[in-house]
């Protein structure tokens, strides 16, 4: 619990980037706060209306706060109506004292429209608060430039004060963003380690097994034999230590060649008439790793869930795609019946199995460089795999048998 609670915290405190847009605004508001006391400070007016003048804009700032940091979205929700009117009556009543020197409040008045209102109506808004300050002006007497200097001073501070709450904004959801995908890069980081390991020691765990069980069948009436069947354990179990090694460096190479003769051996061994034949051009890394994949995967799921007894594993060129294609015989009667009524079927699962992730992990592999799968009963009672992936040229075409 404690380590949550330590994570939650790191969570919660802000980050740099967000903590220095967050000075701009602070600055800036401070910056307006420092020029309006020294604006009101050479009026000949009494302390307390200079001091109230001062709470008056301190109070504007803090709704300009409210109205402007990510945090407080909340209280706008439910009271950005109250504290807009708050901030505009703060705005216009206390020109009756001060004048029109209070008209550099108007510009976070406008911001605030922008800020709360939405489409036309903010920039209505905007527009209203600009000329009703240039209206104040003129109300006061001012000489012609000094309207115009009022309207474009709150015209230009309303857009910077919006300008820098949107920065806010927009930083902390950057920064919220990328703690997301950062978050998504490690799910994405574990799912793939899940994948390999279930790829890699899956197919390799099966084949211990198997070469184990065979081994003691034949201890006793052809010990040759077993102790060949052994050595292959031994060498298949130092693979699955170098693959999870591999998988913890986060890559992983493999020849569709070589394990295809890998799977011919396996199979051979378990009594199975296994037809190889390759016929392709040599395959780009990432293609021949995948490729090899989906036919480890292939073999594994083969002997977990059916009874096999022939086996044909075919690679080639299929107009512009690579096929690999995998069939064999180990289908039940009950559901070779079934495909001859309704067509292919989709891939049994073992009895007591739930939702195995096999051929899920070989689609996510195959959509990741452009390829399909597809897995099910034939009408002749076969059962098929098949891998396309779109290649843009094969040369040096080569035939393994």
């Amino acid at each position: 619990m404690a380590r949550d609670e330590l994570a939650g915290d790191e969570a919660a405190r802000p980050e740099p980037a967000p903590l220095f847009a967050l000075g701009i605004l602070y600055t800036a508001l401070l910056a307006y706060l420092v020029q309006v006391s020294v604006n009101l400070s050479v009026l000949p007016l009494a302390t307390t209306s200079i001091v109230l003048g001062i709470v008056c804009f301190v109070a504007i700032c803090c709704c300009q706060l409210v109205h402007a940091l990510p945090q407080a979205k909340q209280v706008r929700r439910r009271y950005g109506r109250v504290t807009l009117t708050v901030q505009a009556l703060l705005t216009y009543l206390p020109i009756l004292v001060f004048g029109a020197i209070w008209g550099a409040a108007g510009g976070f008045l406008a911001a605030s429209g922008l800020m709360l209102l939405e489409g036309l109506w903010a920039w209505v808004w905007y527009a209203g608060v600009v000329l009703s300050m240039a209206g104040v002006a003129v109300a006061f007497q001012l000489r012609p430039v000094e309207v115009v200097y009022v309207a474009v001073s709150t015209l230009l501070s309303g857009l910077m004060m919006y300008g820098l709450s949107r920065l806010v904004t927009l930083v902390v959801e950057l920064h919220r963003a990328r703690g997301q995908l950062a978050r998504l890069a490690v799910a994405q980081e574990r799912l793939r380690f899940a994948r390999d390991l279930h790829d890699l020691l899956g197919y390799s765990l099966s084949a211990i097994t198997l070469k184990s069980e065979v081994a003691i069948r034949l201890v006793h009436n052809n010990p040759g034999r077993a102790v060949d069947e052994l050595t292959s354990v031994l060498g298949i179990s130092r693979q699955a230590l170098s693959d999870v090694r591999a998988v913890a460096r986060g890559y992983r190479d493999m020849s569709l060649a070589g394990e295809a003769e890998s799977a011919r051996g396996m199979l051979e061994a378990a009594d199975i008439a296994v037809e190889t034949r390759i016929e392709c051009a040599d395959l780009p890394g990432v293609v021949d790793t995948t490729l090899a994949t989906v036919l480890r995967e292939a073999v594994t799921n083969m002997l977990r869930h059916s009874k096999v007894e022939r086996c044909r594993i075919e690679v080639n060129e299929a107009g512009p795609d690579i096929r690999l294609r995998i069939v064999n015989d180990g289908v039940p009667e009950r559901q070779r019946q079934r495909a001859r009524v309704v067509g292919q079927l989709p891939m049994p699962r073992a009895a007591g199995e739930e939702g195995g992730s096999g051929l899920g992990n070989l689609e996510t592999r195959l959509a990741a460089i452009g390829g399909t799968l597809t897995a099910g009963v034939q009408p002749d009672g076969t059962f098929q795999v098949v891998a396309l992936v779109p290649l843009a040229q094969q040369t040096d075409l080569r035939s393994v048998s």
